[in-house]
């Protein structure tokens, strides 16, 4: 079962959320994206970070971000790159991370995967996040997923889905279902200076959803996701990124805007100021349907009956129900998924 976060930190959440719901808006955050490098081995065409990375903070400056977001309303937080198995200092981070009142996920996706101490790292972490699709042109890190369920984190694959790339959706998804795998699916996002495949948002949708009713407990993108993308719902700043200098991005990423740095100010005091106040008035007038995808940079915060729908695919994991039985290495075949070259898909 996962572990539980202090008595404290959750009355502490539970308020921020009723304040949330009261004024109508997601004015204080519940998952944040802590970049610790920019830095990455890959070169992804729909990603644009690699091309104008942020200094790396020190180990005492990434520890002093951590306990900011610890004293805030975050409840969740992403360790993530770039690619952090790229710093040296990762294990005193993670470590550092997993002391403060939150839960914390770890995002990568080297494909070496197996070759790092994973007993040791997986101690602090409790949602492994693996990104696998086309675009990092490393889809045979499926074939480990048998190897890192043992392991007692969360795990879920995280996969960019470009316009050329959604036949080969339902293929992946049954990958992870049947060796008991969450699986977080987002469209190529819209970032300026990188190539554009986003799929169509309603077929986007209609693809997801469908997968969603079919495996209930494996699809993690929510409903009110979707929705947003189609323009049925706003975006909010209940999600937040920290890019690896510590600057916050306010009120989203994609504004690029970095108004504090959290190794300095207080996220609580920045949120209650009249900056974040006139920012969070100028995401709601931005045109821009971008598709940047937070897992929880929407609305739905401000209603806590979405909240317990999108945590649905973890209930089982939240209880300590998850399977203890290894995965049956028989079942599982060669992935047939064709890979479609940035080229081929640019033609």
């Amino acid at each position: 079962m996962i572990r539980l976060l202090p008595p404290s930190k959750m009355w502490r959440v539970a308020r921020y959320l009723y304040q949330n719901r009261r004024m109508g808006a997601g004015v204080y955050p519940f998952y944040a994206s802590l970049k610790v490098t920019d830095l990455c081995g890959f070169r992804c065409s729909f990603c644009n970070v690699w091309k104008n990375p942020a200094k790396d903070m020190d180990t005492e400056d990434v520890k002093k971000a951590l306990r900011n977001l610890g004293q805030s309303s975050v409840v969740l937080t992403s360790i993530e790159g770039g690619e952090p198995l790229l710093r040296k200092d990762i294990e005193e981070i993670l470590r550092a991370a997993h002391e403060q009142p939150f839960y914390l996920l770890f995002t990568t996706s080297v494909k070496n995967i197996l070759d790092f101490p994973l007993d040791k790292y997986s101690q602090w972490i409790d949602l492994f996040h693996i990104s696998i699709d086309e675009g990092h042109d490393n889809l045979e890190l499926f074939d480990a997923l048998p190897e890192l369920i043992n392991y007692p984190w969360i795990l879920c694959v995280q996969t960019v889905v470009r316009d050329c790339d959604l036949e080969a959706l339902p293929e992946k998804v049954r990958r992870c279902a049947t060796c008991g795998a969450k699986i977080l699916i987002m469209p190529a996002v819209e970032l300026d200076d990188a190539e554009h495949s986003y799929p169509d948002p309603a077929q986007f949708r209609s693809e997801v959803m469908e997968l969603k009713r079919t495996y209930p407990n494996t699809v993690l993108t929510p409903r009110r996701y979707l929705d947003a993308i189609n323009g049925e719902s706003g975006c909010s700043a209940a999600s937040i990124i920290i890019d690896s200098d510590g600057g916050l991005f306010y009120p989203c990423r994609t504004l690029i805007d970095k108004p504090v740095n959290l190794t300095e100010t207080s996220l609580i005091e920045y949120l209650e100021s009249d900056d974040a106040k006139e920012r969070r008035k100028a995401m709601k007038n931005c045109d821009r349907n971008c598709g940047w995808y937070q897992y929880f940079a929407i609305d739905f915060f401000t209603a806590p009956g979405e909240v317990l729908d999108s945590l649905r695919p973890y209930w089982a994991d939240l209880l300590g129900l998850r399977s203890k039985n290894p995965p049956d290495k028989n079942r599982y075949a060669p992935l047939e998924i064709s890979r479609i070259s940035d080229q081929d898909s640019a033609a």
